[in-house]
C-alpha cells in the first residue's frame, strides 16, 4: 500500500514538473493582424494613429497593438489605386484579405489604393501582441490590472483620454525597445519609393 501511495506521488511530481516550466512566455510580442484587416474595404492604418484591439483571440494578453504604422500587416508593398501591385512587388498581385487571392482589398469610393509600409516601423517593429502597463497618469495603482514589460520592452503612453468612454484602454502599453515613435521622422522612407498612396490622417 505504502509503494502504491509513493508511486503516484512520484508520477504527480513528475507531471508536475512538466507542466510548469522554468520561464513563462507573456505572450507580449507575438505576432498578430488586426481584425480590421478582415475588411476588404480597409486600405491600411495611418502613422499618425495608434490603435488598440483589446479583445485579440490571437494575443494571450487579448491586446493587438498597432503603434503608428502605415499600412496593412498583410500588404507590405500596398498597392496602386488601380488594384494592381507596385511595380517591384515580387509576389507579382496587390493585396488580399487573408491570404485568399479570391479576397481582393477593394478599397472605398472606387480608391482601392493601400499604402506600403514605412522602412523604419515595418510590421514587426510596430504591430504585436502587447498589454497596457500604466494608466493614464503612468501609475498602476487605481485597482485596474496591469502588466510589468518584459525584458526587452519598454512601459511607454501610448492612448490619452479622449472624454469618450475610453479610459479602460487609456495609457502606457509595453513596446519594442528602441521604437518609440518620432513625429520628426515620419516615414521619411517606404517599401515602395513610388507610392503615392494618401490616406486621411496620414
Amino acid at each position: 500500500m505504502n509503494r502504491l501511495m509513493m508511486a503516484f506521488a512520484a508520477v504527480g511530481a513528475a507531471g508536475f514538473l512538466i507542466a510548469t516550466p522554468g520561464c513563462n512566455s507573456t505572450g507580449v510580442g507575438d505576432p498578430c493582424t488586426p481584425e480590421a484587416e478582415l475588411d476588404p474595404t480597409f486600405q491600411g492604418f495611418v502613422q499618425g494613429s495608434t490603435y488598440v484591439e483589446s479583445k485579440s483571440f490571437q494575443c494571450q494578453t487579448r491586446v493587438c497593438l498597432v503603434n503608428h504604422f502605415r499600412g496593412r500587416v498583410s500588404c507590405p508593398n500596398g498597392q496602386e489605386a488601380t488594384d494592381k501591385p507596385y511595380a517591384s512587388d515580387a509576389s507579382g498581385k496587390g493585396c488580399v484579405v487573408n491570404g485568399d487571392d479570391e479576397k481582393k482589398v477593394v478599397g472605398k469610393e472606387g480608391n482601392s489604393c493601400v499604402p506600403s509600409q514605412c522602412k523604419d516601423r515595418q510590421a514587426e517593429a510596430a504591430v504585436y501582441c502587447s498589454c497596457r502597463c500604466a494608466n493614464a497618469d503612468g501609475k498602476t495603482d487605481d485597482g485596474a490590472n496591469y502588466c510589468a514589460c518584459p525584458d526587452g520592452f519598454a512601459c511607454e503612453q501610448l492612448v490619452p483620454p479622449t472624454g469618450l468612454g475610453n479610459e479602460g484602454l487609456t495609457g502606457g502599453y509595453c513596446i519594442k525597445a528602441k521604437t518609440k515613435y518620432d513625429p520628426a521622422n515620419n516615414c521619411q522612407e517606404k517599401l515602395q519609393s513610388s507610392d503615392a498612396c494618401k490616406l486621411a490622417g496620414d
